[in-house]
């Protein structure tokens, strides 16, 4: 047996360096380490929780310490059963993610195989990303495209943007415009490449109607999270008026969540995050549930290098993966170095080193105790912290 012996729980971060998403300017790991030996490692999100994760983490590790690592189930609804909020606790989800994904890491090692094949194999051989992070300090049209043109530059063929500033809730006719022109911009110098617009859950569902008809015309793959998360009805309101392709679920905190969204045919792409679904197993249990309303799965993927690693054994095992996000080439230089082999990202595509054992990663020490620290994340009153360096910008 491989008894779960030792639990760390680490915070990462440099607060003042990272334009590209600062809402993840911290991470909290999982070390976790087994009677017999054996390593793995987890990540949990931090957006607005740091120290709320770092907390929740120690109340999930009394329950995993002690226990089989490979009843990953077993051990994941006893914490169900523990926690009065799960399913709806951010705190607890992101905890309880990094601690299954761990244990797959510790699985994976154990029997000297990839993650991925504990979850049916590998459906393909490489996986189609889409830039995100690219455009900090992005104000202008002209801002976005020399920027865009750097990240196709690299291989990119799909670029995520938010193009609406500092609107809130409402949009006026002059952001409108400039968000219009952005979109525009881009589409008529960059025609080959796909555009992905994001709205961060941002806009009333008046508003969002609004904004996909002025940006319909250029035919983005899809709008992310165009109303706001409580604005259920307000999303068939949208869906019912609008052309373009939705996509959410980051905020989705269980696979069974997603049943509402499906059944009511609110979504087109779905997009769980598997640092705070719950882990892998619910992270592939939300694929398995969009596929049967033929719906694709986009994974969220905007915090650190073990979750880009994660997400990678699922994107290469599920059926109905369409394409990945991925902040990897505008991260800060200690994010890009904790991880010190494992996959890579070339012309456009990621792939995971083949063969590797777990997650495939292989832990950069040195990184990880540089980067030890115990804050809170930046507070910005000028700018919610999940927008992109520079670009929640009033009066452009």
């Amino acid at each position: 047996m491989s008894l779960i012996k030792d639990i760390e729980i680490i915070e990462l971060g440099d607060v003042e360096k990272e334009d590209s998403s600062p809402w993840s300017s911290t991470v909290v790991l999982i070390r976790m380490v087994t009677s017999d030996g054996f390593v793995g490692y987890g990540e949990a999100p931090t957006t607005m929780m740091t120290r709320g994760v770092y907390e929740q983490a120690k109340e999930v590790a009394r329950v995993f310490k002690g226990k089989e690592v490979e009843e990953v189930r077993k051990n994941c609804l006893e914490v169900y059963k523990h926690s009065f909020y799960l399913p709806v606790s951010m705190e607890t989800s992101s905890a309880l993610s990094a601690f299954e994904i761990a244990s797959w890491d510790i699985i994976g090692k154990i029997h000297s195989m990839p993650a991925y094949e504990a979850f049916g194999g590998r459906c393909r051989d490489s996986i189609r990303a889409y830039a995100n992070g690219w455009y900090s300090n992005c104000v202008t049209p002209a801002d976005f495209l020399k920027k865009a043109r750097t990240a196709v530059k690299m291989g990119f063929t799909a670029l995520k943007f938010d193009p609406f500033g500092d609107a809130f809730d409402y949009i006026d006719e002059r952001r409108m415009a400039i968000a219009v022109e952005i979109v525009g911009t881009l589409k008529e110098a960059l025609p080959k490449v796909d555009l992905l617009i994001e709205c961060h859950g941002r806009f009333s569902a008046n508003s969002a109607i609004r904004a996909e008809k002025k940006l319909r015309e250029f035919r983005p793959m899809f709008m992310e999270e165009p109303v706001h998360p409580d604005q259920f009805e307000g999303l068939l309101r949208f869906r019912s008026m609008s052309r373009t392709a939705v996509a959410l679920g980051e905020r989705v905190l269980d696979s069974s969540l997603f049943l509402n969204y499906l059944k009511n045919d609110a979504v087109d792409i779905i997009q769980p995050d598997v640092t705070n679904v719950g882990g892998m197993i619910q992270a592939r249990n939300s694929a398995e549930l969009a596929a049967a309303f033929g719906v694709e799965v986009a994974y969220h993927n905007a915090f650190g290098p073990i979750q880009t690693a994660t997400t990678l054994n699922l994107d290469y095992a599920i059926p109905n993966f369409l394409i990945q996000e991925s902040f990897e080439a505008f991260w800060p230089r200690w994010k890009k170095d904790l991880v010190a082999s494992g996959y890579s990202l070339e012309k456009g595509f990621l792939r995971l080193d083949k063969g590797r054992p777990g997650l495939g990663i292989k832990i950069n020490e040195r990184v990880l105790e540089k980067q030890k620290i115990s804050l809170m994340e930046p507070f910005n009153p000028d700018a919610p912290g999940w927008t992109v360096g520079g670009t929640f910008v009033h009066g452009r």
